[in-house]
């Protein structure tokens, strides 16, 4: 299977396979060849196809595991179960893009029934290999749909993601635009902390894609590094694996820099939705939906603030300015809602082998999923944006 195969499956998901750069061949060829995703590291690469005569018929990436690092959707306690009743719950298998919780396609297929058809054949797999538990992670609803099919047990999560005119779906023309269709008290926060970078000194420029100097490419990862080691951990990725990507897909990049006097202090790489092209790298179609993804960032300095300015508002000016409609905010953070990402669910697929686990895995699943609804309801009463006006309500009758 070459990278034209895959790829161009990928490009037949709906609703935006060919723009979605997590699932490009590049992008997982890069996370194998950089060192980044490996046996050494914990992630022994097992891809799954299926073929109809020489075409590919459907296609995911397989990963076995014998840890739980690096998925944003955890199962430690699931883990810790099997451990103190004296079964092993790793290696495990895991459909998934390593260390990127972007929801979209897991599973390649060219209809549903492959793609059913796919699901079934990793469950066998997974027992002929008499694996504990097989997980599907940030699943598209295709792959859910199939997932289900299958009697597959399904988990939701929660991201925070902006949309371009949320909530009332006319686009903003600027971002004060923007800040006007918030509530005064977000509003003023919002302005207040971008105040406070500016008064420090800071400035901001962006470059994409091919112009995304070598230099900058090291600065940013001089800072990703650092902001790992600060949390006491090595970093996922390896400066290697942004090299391929400098190299393969960069019309996928945006890179703000943060300076001051001069002098560049902090990065903020984001993630766009892009058509390759050996042109402008950015070539959409009408009605394509284009996304921006919060990814990685890292400072040498502190100041108050910049990391919001840096992930956030800067990104958001970015996407309002060029047409962008959504900015995915990555895994987790109820504090994105004060900057105006709001809840959406995220859902896993996961099979477990052990009858008796099976069981109480899904009893669990049913309160969690109780849970996140009224976890959602709450934050959807917090809404930052503006209350809608409430339409007159006609006189009662006497």
């Amino acid at each position: 299977m070459n990278a034209d195969q895959w790829n161009a499956l990928l490009a037949a998901q709906s609703p935006d396979g060919s723009l979605n750069p997590f699932m490009r061949h590049e992008y997982l060829a890069a996370l194998h060849t950089s060192g980044s995703a490996t046996p050494e590291t914990g992630w022994t690469p097992r891809f799954v196809t299926l073929w109809q005569g020489t075409a590919l018929a459907g296609a995911c990436a397989l990963y076995l595991k014998d840890h739980s690092y690096g998925e944003y959707v955890f199962d430690h306690a699931w883990a810790n179960a099997y451990q103190q009743h004296g079964l092993s719950y790793y290696p495990k298998a895991v459909v998934a893009v390593p260390f990127t919780p972007v929801p979209g396609a897991r599973l390649l297929a060219r209809n549903a029934a492959e793609r059913t058809l796919l699901v079934k054949a990793l469950v066998a797999w997974c027992e002929e290999e008499k694996l504990s538990s097989l997980h599907l992670l940030f699943a598209s609803d295709d792959d859910v749909a199939a997932c289900e099919e299958s009697n597959l047990m399904l988990r939701h999560t929660l991201q925070f993601h902006w949309t371009n005119g949320a909530p009332e779906g006319l686009r903003f023309s600027s971002f004060d635009d923007f800040l006007m269709s918030l509530s005064q008290e977000k509003r003023k926060k919002i302005r207040q902390e971008r105040r406070k970078v500016a008064e420090a000194g800071v400035t901001f420029r962006w470059s994409l894609g091919q112009d995304i100097s070598s230099a900058d490419w090291d600065f940013f990862y001089q800072c990703y590094e650092r902001t790992y080691f600060e949390h006491g951990n090595a970093p996922y990725l390896s400066r290697d694996f942004f090299q391929r990507m400098r190299g393969t897909m960069p019309e996928n990049w945006l890179l703000f820099v943060a300076e001051r006097d001069g002098a560049a202090i902090a990065t903020s790489l984001i993630a766009v939705s892009a058509r390759p092209s050996v042109d402008t790298g950015q070539i959409y179609t009408e009605n394509e939906v284009k996304i921006a993804y919060g990814r990685y960032w890292g400072a040498m300095e502190r100041v108050d603030c910049l990391h919001f300015e840096a992930c956030y508002y800067q990104p958001l000016a970015w996407c309002i300015a060029h047409g962008f409609q959504r900015f995915e905010g990555g895994a987790q953070g109820e504090h994105k809602m004060a900057r105006a990402l709001l809840p959406v669910k995220t859902t896993s697929a996961h099979w477990l082998a052990h009858p008796a686990f099976s069981d109480a895995v899904e009893r669990f699943l049913e309160r969690e999923g109780a849970g996140i609804d009224n976890y959602m309801d709450e934050l959807e009463r917090r809404s930052p944006f503006k209350a809608s006006p409430q339409p007159a309500q006609p006189p009662k009758q006497q």
